[in-house]
């Protein structure tokens, strides 16, 4: 695919969401290039009458024009973030975007992708200029994600089956081995394809996407603060406001404070 020109990105907004079981949305008429991320539960997107499933642990894109209505997971809560990257031409970013996939395995930098986008927002940094170069950068990630050698994706196969086990029992006492073992592989080769493909360990990114849990969890249910730590696998409550703070640069109750204000 030629690169996808920058004239064409007018700007990118995030968001963040979890749907309650059985939830739905639309129709809808989608009018940006939307790259949404799933993290829990499931989803089933008709455009235009056409089914798209996607699991966990996979970001699908949206193109513009078209219809879509949304179904989620039936028995357990669908939690999702999008990329949503504004365009001037969406007839023609659809035509150069079609021949791509329209799901794809989440990867740790398309994830790192949309914290950034979603950390600008929370402190009102997201300028014009950060958001056309960031929504860009999404599309371009996209792309290049396709891109990749079949070996390349083969391998990867066993990092995607440990990120879905560690997005369907983040709240369980998980361990390496046990990630192993849902990858099929030996927890010392699950660490170096790790590395490998997404530039971290595997228990690194268990928690890190236990944190990013507890901040939808935080910002969106009424749970308290202990009661999300235990439901992300937190051991206590003094735990969870360690690491908590350590990525995300706020603590559990400060964010909690903010959401109730209507800052985050």
């Amino acid at each position: 695919m030629e690169p996808f020109p920058m004239e064409y990105v007018r700007g990118a907004s995030p968001g963040t969401v979890i749907y309650n079981p059985g939830g739905a949305f639309g129709p809808r008429l989608q009018l940006d290039v939307q790259f949404v991320l799933l993290h829990t539960g499931a989803m089933r997107v008709e455009i235009d009458g056409v089914p798209l499933d996607c699991p966990p642990g996979r970001v699908a894109m949206l193109l513009p024009g078209r219809t879509e209505t949304f179904a989620f997971h039936r028995t357990m809560p669908t939690w999702h973030r999008w990329i949503a990257v504004e365009v001037n031409d969406a007839a023609a970013a659809a035509r150069l975007l079609e021949p791509l996939p329209r799901v794809q395995p989440l990867t740790e930098e398309f994830n790192r992708l949309a914290d950034l986008l979603l950390s600008l927002r929370d402190k009102e940094r997201l300028a014009d200029g950060v958001a056309k170069a960031l929504g860009l950068a999404a599309v371009r990630l996209y792309a290049e994600m396709a891109s990749r050698s079949p070996k390349t994706t083969a391998a990867h196969e066993s990092v995607t089956a440990a990120k879905a086990a560690a997005h369907r029992r983040f709240g369980e006492d998980l361990t390496l081995d046990e990630l192993a073992k849902e990858a099929g592989v030996s927890p010392e080769h699950l660490v170096r394809l790790f590395k490998r493909h997404e530039n971290t360990t595997p228990m690194r990114y268990v928690w890190q996407y236990r944190v990013l849990a507890a901040h939808d969890m935080l910002v969106h249910t009424g749970l308290s603060v202990g009661e999300i730590a235990a439901r992300c696998g937190f051991k206590t409550s003094y735990h969870f406001a360690r690491m908590f703070k350590q990525r995300m640069g706020k603590s559990p109750s400060q964010v909690r404070k903010e959401s109730w204000q209507g800052l985050v």
